[in-house]
């Protein structure tokens, strides 16, 4: 193919074709490949001579960068800025670190921005340039008044062009720089128009390359397609040190900041924050905010203790078990896999002896928390036998295991943590895999723990 033929890159997975195709060879995508001419090839011009390298040291090229000892390489309290608020402090691994580069997508009007833009209220000694590509510096000015920033320290600047955007993070030197969003950012020496898969991605290095050159660090507000995913090349979540998603319904007052990567701390961590009229307030202890509206002596809920990275939340579970008025039965899931569900429900057939293949099952997590640890499968069957027997499960009981197919409750992680909160709200009991028991040195005291062997024997002491 001659260099100024135009490829075809798909939006979705960024597979290139040579020619226009209605389904993508790589994702399986219809409709997803667009057009784009490859850049053109820059040559360095090397001058007569300079393949004999300089008497100073250098390559010809600039200065050489010398290797270092990691022995040599300075670490100290200050690597990481600290915004004051524990539970953005939480998911970002104990603070922003200086240097990093970090991603945060979610749905639209989720609370990206007011996000980002609060931290001008919680930093305002440092230095924040925030570089707007969708709304005008008015608009964010309205935002910021709303959200309570008045601070000389935080920079607007509506601008696209990073060629711009770097000269005005040269002049500047800001302590950390917020791109409102990796979509609308682009390089004018590409022909392909912002948004599209070779601009995010190289807009992205470009600015990748500023971040770490200079030492401060930079957030990227990103766009999600209909299935939920970071928008553009999936390499834009391996070039960032931290991806955060944004979670929750814009509907509902909670959102669930996790963080699905993150090379200073711990992944799959999560913040708690309240949706106000004046911006995102923190929830500190999630697990009373889960169980606040739970109902007593109703059938079909149980509560389960999971792992979100190290902090151990106990959320509901509701299970709604109804004759099918169809010939197939429904079965909708909101937070918990839908496989899994399926996956659980035909053990419960098999080894418990409950037919599931005349009832619809509806299963919802509430608080709207996502949840995909195997340790909550016990809570999520427990929920489902009680609605099918219509018999309240023990409201004084959590429920922690992973449920096999043979019907065994399998060992789970972390259980000291997951013990102390619940004996802190108030529980009872807490049924657990018999396996752990004997790995629990020194169980809370007032909290009576049981072992189940199997899926019946957690189901004979609930319900």
């Amino acid at each position: 193919m001659a260099k100024d033929n135009p490829q075809f890159v798909c939006q979705e997975c960024g597979h290139v074709a040579h020619k226009w195709m209605g389904k993508c060879p790589g994702c399986g995508a219809w409709n997803t490949l667009v057009e784009e001419a490859p850049a053109a090839e820059v040559k360095a011009r090397v001058p007569k001579g300079a393949s004999d390298a300089p008497s100073n040291g250098t390559t010809g090229r600039g200065p050489r960068v010398a290797p270092e000892r990691i022995t040599d390489v300075e670490l100290t309290e200050a690597a990481r800025l600290r915004t004051g608020r524990p539970e953005f402090d939480r998911v970002m691994g104990g603070g922003i670190m200086q240097g990093s580069f970090s991603l945060i997508a979610g749905d639209p009007g989720i609370g990206k921005s007011t996000l980002m833009t609060e931290l001008g209220r919680h930093l305002p000694h440092h230095t924040i340039l925030y570089v707007t590509g969708e709304e005008s510096k008015r608009q964010v000015k309205l935002r910021a008044q709303r959200l309570g920033v008045d601070t000389d320290n935080l920079f607007l600047m509506a601008e696209t062009n990073v060629e711009e955007i770097s000269a005005a993070v040269q002049d500047l030197a800001p302590d950390l720089m917020v791109v409102d969003s990796i979509q609308t950012i682009y390089r004018p020496d590409l022909t392909s128009a912002p948004g599209s898969v070779s601009q995010v991605r190289e807009s992205t290095a470009s600015l990748l390359k500023l971040t770490k050159d200079l030492e401060f660090s930079s957030f990227l507000v990103g766009h999600v397609t209909k299935k939920g995913t970071i928008a553009g090349p999936r390499v834009l979540e391996h070039m960032v040190d931290t991806v955060l998603y944004f979670e929750g319904d814009r509907h509902h007052a909670y959102r669930i900041l996790r963080s699905v990567k993150n090379r200073f701390g711990a992944a799959n961590e999560i913040g708690v924050f309240e949706m106000r009229e004046d911006g995102l307030r923190e929830v500190p202890n999630p697990s009373e905010i889960f169980l606040s509206e739970r109902g007593y002596g109703v059938s079909g809920s149980a509560v389960v203790c999971s792992m979100e990275g190290t902090r151990p939340v106990l959320v509901e579970i509701q299970a709604l078990v109804t004759p099918s008025s169809y010939g197939t039965p429904q079965r909708t899931t909101t937070g918990f896999p839908y496989k899994r569900l399926q996956m659980l429900l035909a053990v419960l057939e098999k080894r418990a002896g409950l037919a599931f293949s005349d009832y619809d099952v509806f299963v919802n997590v509430a608080g709207g928390v996502t949840l995909d640890e195997p340790a909550v499968d016990l809570g999520v069957a427990v929920a489902a036998a009680s609605s099918f027997r219509d018999i309240p499960s023990d409201t004084t009981a959590v429920l922690v295991g992973e449920v096999g197919l043979a019907g065994e409750i399998r060992t789970v992680s972390q259980l000291p943590p997951r013990l102390k909160e619940i004996d802190k709200l108030g529980f009872d009991r807490a049924v657990v895999p018999h396996n752990n028991l004997e790995r629990v040195s020194a169980p809370p005291e007032g909290l009576a723990l049981e072992g189940a062997k199997r899926l019946t024997d957690a189901l004979d002491i609930v319900l």
